[in-house]
């Protein structure tokens, strides 16, 4: 058994802490700023925190512009990246200016969302319209400040292509969702689906 201490380091070739805790789902969100200035970029560390209201949240290592046009529009799009949209995915992760449309450096066009006013994927299947709920910085175990924020918000609008809608039941592997693994460039479709009861 490999035992280490993440303060003493892993001593292995790659950090395996984002392979062990994955595949995890891609947080594509798209924010504008004050004077309405486009962003949307990429977070692996995103997921779902709450059923109702739904809520979910990502976390940016380093205060990004992201982070910046939450705080001050109070609003994001959350997309679902599939196996069509991955390369423009991977080209909107591009570390550029704030001045830079993803939307635009990526190729992707935008469709208007219901009511928030940032704009969504238009070739993205799912969409979750979000409020911003709350931002906090994270912390250490000693309550030392880290440069990491975790934004959350609640959906309070949803898109959903009506094709992954078999009987009134969203199909999530229809949809070919991509999955964000370990090492510098692992993703993953989903693979066999079973099914389980709770007890």
């Amino acid at each position: 058994m490999h035992f280490y201490e993440p303060s003493q380091g892993h001593r292995l070739p790659h950090d395996p802490f984002n392979a062990i805790v994955g595949p995890r789902p891609i947080g594509w969100i798209a924010s504008q700023d004050a004077q309405g200035v486009l962003n949307l970029a990429p977070y692996s560390f995103f997921n779902a925190f709450n059923y109702t209201p739904p809520i979910v949240g990502f976390a940016s290592l380093g205060r990004k512009d992201t982070v910046r046009n939450i705080e001050a529009t109070g609003e994001f799009v959350w997309n679902l990246v599939t196996r069509d949209l991955a390369e423009a995915m991977n080209t909107s992760c591009a570390a550029v200016g704030p001045e830079v449309d993803e939307f635009a450096l990526a190729g992707l066009a935008t469709a208007a969302s219901r009511v928030v006013r940032v704009p969504r994927v238009a070739a993205s299947p799912v969409s979750f319209e979000c409020r911003v709920t709350q931002i906090i910085q994270l912390q250490t175990a000693q309550g030392q400040s880290v440069e990491t924020w975790l934004t959350l918000g609640e959906v309070v609008g949803v898109h959903i292509d009506e094709r992954l809608l078999v009987d009134g039941v969203y199909d999530t592997a229809a949809a070919r969702p991509v999955l964000r693994g370990g090492g510098p460039a692992d993703y993953f479709e989903l693979g066999e689906r079973f099914q389980m009861r709770r007890p």
